[in-house]
C-alpha cells in the first residue's frame, strides 16, 4: 500500500504499519481488558509486536487474507488502534475486526475507523458484502458495529472455546445495496 492509499476521515489516517508502531502496539494489546476478547493472549512483548508490524507492513490491502491497517489521529502522529481486514478469496467479500488503546475508546474514533473502511470496501473496492464476529460479552463492539450499519446475522451460543471457556459469538454483515441505500448518495 502506497502513502498515496493511505485513508482519511475528519480526524483519522489509515495505513500501513511501520516499525515505529511497534511499542504502541505492544503497550495496548498488553492491556488485558483489550485483549480480554481477543485471540492473542497479553502481555504482547516488544519482540513479538516488532514482529507483529513487520507482518502487518509487508502484506497488500488488497490481497486475500487479512491485512491490518495502523489507525492514527491526523493531528497527533502515533498509533492509536488498528482495523483489520480479512479479503476472501473471490474478493467480493471481507470480514472485519478493530482493536483501540483504551485511552482512544469512547470517544468515536473506532466508529470512524471502521465507518471509513466499510465505505472502501463496500463503495471503492465495490465488494459485495462486510462480515463482523465479536464476543457476546463485548457489548461496546456489538452497538459500534449496528451504529456504522450492519445488522446482526446470527448468535452462536458457546461456539468459540478461547482463553480457557466456551464463549458466544455473535455475527454480524452489511451488503453493499444495503450501504447504499442508507448513504442515500450523501459524500464522507
Amino acid at each position: 500500500m502506497r502513502e498515496s492509499e493511505d485513508m482519511e476521515t475528519a480526524r483519522l489516517l489509515l495505513r500501513k504499519f511501520t516499525p515505529a508502531d511497534a511499542p504502541a502496539l505492544a503497550a495496548y494489546r498488553s492491556d488485558p481488558e483489550v485483549s480480554r476478547y481477543q485471540s492473542w493472549e497479553s502481555p504482547v512483548s516488544m519482540e513479538e509486536a516488532e514482529r507483529l508490524a513487520a507482518t502487518f507492513s509487508a502484506g497488500d490491502p488488497r490481497d486475500p487474507g487479512w491485512f491490518q491497517f495502523a489507525v492514527e489521529r491526523r493531528d497527533t502522529p502515533g498509533l492509536i488502534g488498528d482495523v483489520g481486514v480479512c479479503r476472501n478469496e473471490d474478493g467480493r467479500q471481507a470480514e472485519l475486526g478493530f482493536t483501540f488503546a483504551p485511552e482512544f475508546q469512547g470517544r468515536g474514533y473506532a466508529t470512524e475507523a471502521v465507518a471509513r473502511m466499510v465505505e472502501f470496501l463496500l463503495v471503492e473496492e465495490r465488494l459485495h458484502r462486510v462480515s463482523a464476529a465479536c464476543d457476546g460479552r463485548n457489548a461496546r463492539s456489538a452497538k459500534l458495529l449496528e451504529r456504522v450499519g450492519f445488522r446482526r446475522e446470527g448468535h452462536l451460543v458457546q461456539s468459540t472455546w478461547i482463553k480457557g471457556e466456551w464463549t458466544d459469538d455473535v455475527l454480524f454483515g452489511l451488503l453493499a445495496s444495503e450501504y447504499r441505500a442508507v448513504r442515500g448518495g450523501r459524500g464522507r
